[in-house]
Parts: structure tokens; C-alpha cells; sequence
């Protein structure tokens, strides 16, 4: 609320010089002589860079700004060297990379802001370490978890490391983000460890920090002092992306296409698709009783596919999802464009790791018995078969693996694609992503929730932006070692350094990004 209003003042200030009236906003730093700041606060400020303001001084600013022609001014008592190397830790900031004060900080201001300095024995390497030498992990848990609670107490303005209790979360110490760097700092210096500004967010608590400590200081021991990010093997060897394949809205049936399509600025939305029975689906605007426009990215021929190039019947290409049928014409496609034979990989650690979920094809056939498919849309329209279907045309032997994590299918399916390369569990992999819809079901559902773009399209990070809107496509990707890659002689189109997965737990919504 604090922010906000100060923001509305701002903007107040802003909108009357436009009309030529007279405004400034002025955003004061923190003043002494009593107020907001008490003397506990006044001492944590000033350990942040931002010492309290003597009351004549701030006259004298504010007298100063008064006599100026700024709108918007901020007016504080900064101690550069402690507040800079906290406020850019995790990345370089604008805001204060054109402040003189800043750009002339030496080099060492950044380590010199934990408050500490790295104390190192005559072989270079921090003492903690060398007291830990000939320590089990317990005996050294309780070292590292006796410098945490030191450095913690310190940084809160504490005497003794009794005052952090060792399983309690230090945003419930009153940790903040300025003050959770200043701590990573000094840990940084006391153990020599390149840690992150988030360190104190991702171990929450004394006990789990130290913990982690005594893991990344073991494991650097062990490595002979490289860190991790140096060291060469499989385990974070890149991953080369040597083919790629696709059918996308607008006709496009290639990457090449998709490039034309995109440097010429064309739309691919358009209406729905005449061959699917969704004429009688509610149209309109958003405000209408379930309306919606019916537009959105189509696969206009989905339904085209040459079951005997594939070894397939007819009777069980009709209960086929499209999307299977789409992911096996785009992995033969993948090879070929990777200048790979696909018959030559049969019988390979070959692994499919595709991006899909069940779009209800066949749903009304199997409920009504239908007999031109029954006993075949088991396995027509199960999801472990869009993986498991391409394993068993080619002939694939690595894993088959269909992930279904809504819109970020595809990703996670390339980040499980990685870490199979890596660990030898298969020596190349199809990565992929399909959505083909059989019904309008999504454009209901999302019209009643009011998500639905008027005009079938997303407009993100614009000022109309109204909501999402539907699309179908399918992409695969060939990847494989980039070590592998270059040995063979593949085309290098792009390559995977790293990826993490995770989930955002209790966040502003059940399915938002």
C-alpha cells in the first residue's frame, strides 16, 4: 500500500506538469530525529547503505528541490559501497549503473559489503575449510551451522547466535532480500563458495543452509577446487539439436516456412476448421452467453495422412488420434532433415520423449460401440501411445515417454530428453510437442471463465491484450550429445547448455503461468 501510494504520487505529480500546473514528488530516504524510523531500524539501515538523514540536511534538499524544475526527485543518504554490491548482486541494475558514485567503486566493494573479509591459510584456501579437514559430515554440520547462526545474527544486529534459532525461517527473523544478500555474502567469504544472491530463499532456515554448506563444500574438496560449472563430463554436457520438423498454423509445413511466415508478419489465426462438426458451437463476443469468436491456429489438414507409408490400416488409422499420426509424419521428417536415414535407426538407444495430452478424439465412437474402430481406439487415443507409437514404428529402443504439464509439455519433455543424453541412458532422442483439437470443448470452457480472446488472438505485453487464444501445431526436435554431434558430423542448429524443472506451489492461482 506504501509503494502504491507513493507510486499514485508520482504519476499525480507527472500528469499535472503535462497540463502545466506546478508539481514535484519527492521520495524521501529515511529521516532521523524520530518518525517512521526507530533507533533498531536506524541501525539496520545503516548497515543496508542507507543511513537516517539529519533532519537540517533534508531542509536543506528539500529547499534545493523546491528551487528545481524536476518532477519526480529522490532524496537520501546512500553509502554507495555497502548499498550497490546488495542492490546489483544477482544482475546489474540501470537504475544505478549511471549513478558516478557507483561507477567509481573499486572492484573489492562488492566482497568488502558482507562485512567480513575471506580469512585463507598460506595454502590459499579459507580456514573454515581447513578446520573442517578430518570432520565427518555431522561434526561438520554443526561447525557450518554455528558460522551461520553467527554471520545471521550479525547481519540482524544481534550479539550472540543464540538470537537465531536454528529451525525457524529467516524471513520470520526478519530476513528481507537486501539483508538475505548481505548474509550470502559473508558466507561467500568465509567459506570461498560461489553462492547465490536467492541462497537464503532456497534454505530457508539455519539448519537446511548449513546443510547445504557442508554438500557444496565436500563436494568442491573432492573435485580439487573446481566448481562445478568447470567441470567436463556427461553430466552437464550440452546438448546439440541437429534436426527439427513441424506443421504450425498458416499453412506451415517446415521450419523454413515458419521463418517466412514470421519475417513477413503474417497472421496464421482463422476460423474453425470445416471438417470437425463444430458449426454449432456458440459464437460472439466475450460478453455474449458462452460466445466466443471462432477463430484460433488450425491445422486445416489433420486429418491427411497415408496410413500404408507406415505399416498402418486404414481401420486403425481411423482410430488414431491425429496427433499421433502428426508426431510419426514429423519424426520420420526430423531425420531426414538431420541427414539420417530413419530405417537405419531401428534398433538404437533411440528415445521419444513427447509433449501431449488427450484432446477427446474418439470420445462419442467409443461410447457408442462404433464398429469401423472398435478395438483399436485404446490404443488410437491413449497418451503413453504418442510417445510409445513412434517408438514402436522406427523401432526405438531408448525410453518413450509422453509428458503432459499443460503449456510447458514440450519443455519438460526436452529437459527429461537432456538429462536421458547425459546419463547414457539413450544416445539420441526425439523431443516433441502436439495439440490437435477433436472438439471445441477448450473454447467453452475458457468462454465461461471470460479468458478467451475476442478475436481468437493473444496479444502479450500489449495494452489490448484480452486473453489467450487456441492453436494446434507439432514440433520435433532430433538432439543429441553435442560431443556425439561434431563426432559424427551432424548439423549443430542450436544447443542446450541447461534446464530445471519446478512448480510454484501455492501461487496467485491454480493454472497460472
Amino acid at each position: 500500500g506504501y509503494a502504491a501510494a507513493n507510486a499514485y504520487l508520482d504519476a499525480l505529480a507527472q500528469e499535472r506538469r503535462t497540463r502545466g500546473q506546478v508539481a514535484t514528488s519527492l521520495a524521501w530516504g529515511p529521516w532521523g530525529g524520530g518518525g517512521l524510523v526507530t533507533s533498531e531500524g536506524e541501525e539496520q539501515l545503516g548497515r543496508r547503505g542507507l543511513p537516517v538523514m539529519e533532519p537540517d540536511n533534508a531542509l536543506t534538499a528539500l529547499a534545493q528541490a523546491l528551487a528545481g524544475d524536476e518532477t519526480c526527485l529522490a532524496v537520501a543518504d546512500v553509502a554507495w559501497d555497502r548499498f550497490s554490491p546488495a542492490f546489483t548482486a544477482l544482475r546489474p541494475s540501470p537504475l544505478l549503473g549511471d549513478i558516478p558514485e557507483v561507477a567509481h567503486l573499486p572492484a573489492t566493494a562488492t566482497a568488502d559489503a558482507g562485512g567480513a573479509g575471506e580469512r585463507t591459510t598460506e595454502n590459499g584456501r579459507p580456514e573454515l575449510v581447513d578446520r573442517l579437514q578430518g570432520l565427518d559430515a555431522p561434526e561438520a554440520h554443526t561447525v557450518l551451522l554455528d558460522v551461520v547462526r553467527t554471520h545471521a545474527a550479525a547481519v540482524l544486529g544481534h550479539g550472540d547466535p543464540s538470537a537465531i534459532p536454528v529451525a525457524t525461517a529467516f524471513r520470520d527473523l526478519g530476513f528481507d532480500s537486501l539483508t538475505a544478500v548481505e548474509l550470502r555474502n559473508r558466507l561467500a567469504q568465509e567459506t570461498g563458495l560461489q553462492l547465490p544472491a536467492t541462497l537464503v530463499f532456497d534454505y530457508p532456515d539455519a539448519q537446511g543452509l548449513a546443510g547445504h554448506l557442508v554438500d557444496a563444500i565436500l563436494e568442491r574438496e573432492t573435485t580439487h577446487g573446481a566448481p562445478r560449472s568447470q567441470q567436463t563430463g556427461a553430466d552437464d554436457e550440452p546438448i546439440a539439436i541437429v534436426g527439427m520438423s513441424c506443421r504450425l498454423p498458416g499453412d506451415v509445413r517446415s521450419p523454413d516456412q515458419l521463418w517466412q511466415l514470421v519475417s513477413a508478419g503474417a497472421d496464421g489465426i482463422t476460423g474453425f476448421p470445416s471438417d470437425r462438426g463444430w458449426e454449432d458451437a456458440p459464437s460472439g463476443g466475450r460478453d455474449t452467453d458462452l460466445g466466443f469468436a471462432h477463430a484460433g491456429g488450425f491445422l486445416h489438414d489433420a486429418g491427411h495422412f497415408d496410413p500404408e507409408f507406415f505399416g498402418i490400416s486404414p481401420r486403425e488409422a481411423l482410430a488414431m488420434d491425429p496427433q499421433q499420426r502428426l508426431l510419426l509424419e514429423t519424426s520420420w521428417e526430423v531425420f531426414e532433415r538431420a541427414g539420417i536415414d530413419p530405417m537405419s535407426v531401428r534398433g538404437t538407444r533411440t528415445g521419444v520423449f513427447a509433449g501431449g495430452c488427450s484432446q477427446g478424439y474418439g470420445a462419442g465412437a467409443l461410447a457408442q460401440g462404433e464398429e469401423g474402430v472398435s478395438g483399436q481406439l485404446l490404443t488410437g487415443t491413449a497418451t503413453s501411445v504418442l510417445s510409445g507409437r513412434v517408438s514402436y514404428a522406427f523401432g526405438l529402443e531408448g525410453p518413450a515417454v509422453t509428458v503432459d504439464t499443460a503449456c510447458s509439455s514440450s519443455l519438460v519433455a526436452l529437459h527429461l530428453a537432456a538429462q536421458s543424453l547425459r546419463s547414457g541412458e539413450c544416445e539420441m532422442a526425439l523431443v516433441g510437442g502436439v495439440t490437435v483439437m477433436a472438439g471445441p470443448s477448450g473454447f467453452v470452457e475458457f468462454s465461461r471463465q471470460g479468458g478467451l480472446a475476442a478475436d481468437g488472438r493473444c496479444k502479450s505485453f500489449s495494452d489490448d491484450a484480452d486473453g489467450t487464444g487456441w492453436g494446434e501445431g507439432v514440433g520435433v526436435l532430433l538432439v543429441e550429445r553435442l560431443s556425439e554431434a561434431r563426432r559424427k558430423g551432424h548439423q549443430v542448429l542450436a544447443v542446450v547448455s541447461g534446464s530445471a524443472v519446478n512448480q510454484d506451489g501455492a501461487s496467485n492461482g491454480l493454472t497460472a503461468p
